[in-house]
């Protein structure tokens, strides 16, 4: 067993506090600060008072989270089951599979169970706002957020190189060359690239650690209390320079596809710690590699990588200063968060109420 692979969910564990075991949606709302959608399902073209709804795979398989009268629930483990039961479902819950979606006529709303919808965006239904999308943008964010922070502390405790003193069985006092390149995180500056649900957990904790932390966002400059300046997307290159821990926490888009690429990293304070927990396409793994063997960064903390999955024999698996975890932050989270959620859309899709984390096609997210 190598030590190093485990370490960043060891620290997760030790930073996850217990779940709520009566979580209200106002509460939900509360800390996540959710926000309906630009339009009541009602008002959209072709409402009808739904009847009947597809139910895909097995995430969602407990009928508990199904109880809506005047409701009937089809559960599909298959893309083949899932088809033959489409054509007169008002709804579908865990898919925006492109075949589906055209299967499904009647549909006027999908709910998929994860943040990312890059798949989504390929389906003509949901980008002209026939259909409406909404996601779990959010739900995962404070357990993502501990993964990211778990990944900072490792890089700047060196915990990867003693992971492999211990597995050599080695005792080097102080750690000898090992040692001198620790250091602590406070008043340590950490950008935040995408101050969205992810991006504003990992504030919240860096600041807890005492770091001073900036970041960017696309739509404008505001943002908590606990960020002491927020920049346009414009001005990400800029800000790369002045942080010491840069995390990446933006979706994939057609704007951010690459957007980590030479250029950037030809940009970043020397020395300075890359964290990804947002889509891989987002880096040129080239480039990322390059700024790490060239010692322009210090280390990375990889959650996502491109191509993914990583293949055995790739390049970055053999760098010491990088841990790698295979699209894991988001496990161990809170489901109970999602299970309220899809709870309320369910509830406000049988109201014709206007839906939550509602996804702006334009954007992408």
């Amino acid at each position: 067993m190598h030590t190093l692979r485990f370490l960043p969910l060891l620290l997760v564990a030790l930073f996850s506090a217990p779940a709520s075991a009566d979580l209200s949606i106002d509460d939900l709302v509360e800390q996540s600060g959710l926000q309906p959608g630009p339009i009541a399902m009602r008002d959209l073209p072709g409402w009808r008072e739904p009847r009947k709804i597809l139910v895909y795979g097995s995430r969602y398989s407990d009928p508990a989270l199904f109880n809506v009268p005047g409701i009937e629930f089809v559960h599909a483990a298959s893309m083949t089951d899932a088809l033959a039961a489409a054509t007169d479902v008002d709804a579908i819950v865990g898919s925006c599979a492109d075949e589906l979606i055209a299967a499904a006529s009647d549909a006027r709303w999908v709910q998929i169970s994860s943040a990312g919808v890059e798949r989504c965006m390929q389906t003509e239904r949901i980008v002209s706002g026939e259909v409406v999308l909404t996601n779990m943008q959010k739900m995962s964010s404070p357990v993502i957020a501990e993964h990211a922070i778990a990944m900072t502390l490792a890089l700047a405790r060196a915990l990867p190189q003693f992971a492999r003193m211990m597995d050599a069985g080695e005792w080097r006092q102080w750690g000898g060359d090992i040692g001198n390149s620790m250091q602590s995180l406070q008043g340590k500056t950490m950008l935040v690239a995408g101050l969205g649900g992810i991006g504003t957990e990992v504030a919240r904790r860096a600041n807890a650690l005492g770091m001073t932390v900036i970041g960017t966002r696309r739509s404008s400059r505001e943002g908590p209390a606990f960020v002491e300046y927020v920049g346009l997307s414009t001005e990400l290159k800029e800000l790369a320079g002045r942080a010491d821990v840069i995390v990446n926490a933006l979706p994939l888009t057609d704007e951010t596809e690459g957007l980590f690429d030479a250029d950037f990293f030809a940009t970043v304070k020397p020395g300075a710690y890359f964290v990804s927990i947002g889509r891989g396409r987002t880096t040129r793994t080239d480039a990322l590699l390059a700024a790490l063997t060239s010692g322009r960064l210090a280390g990375a903390g990889l959650d996502v990588t491109d191509p993914e999955p990583l293949p055995a024999g790739h390049e970055l698996w053999q760098q010491q200063n990088v841990i790698i975890t295979p699209h894991a932050a988001a496990r161990g989270s809170d489901r109970e968060r999602h299970a309220v959620l899809l709870q309320e859309n369910l509830r406000r899709f049988r109201a014709g109420d206007a839906l939550l984390n509602v996804v702006d096609p334009a954007a992408g997210y």
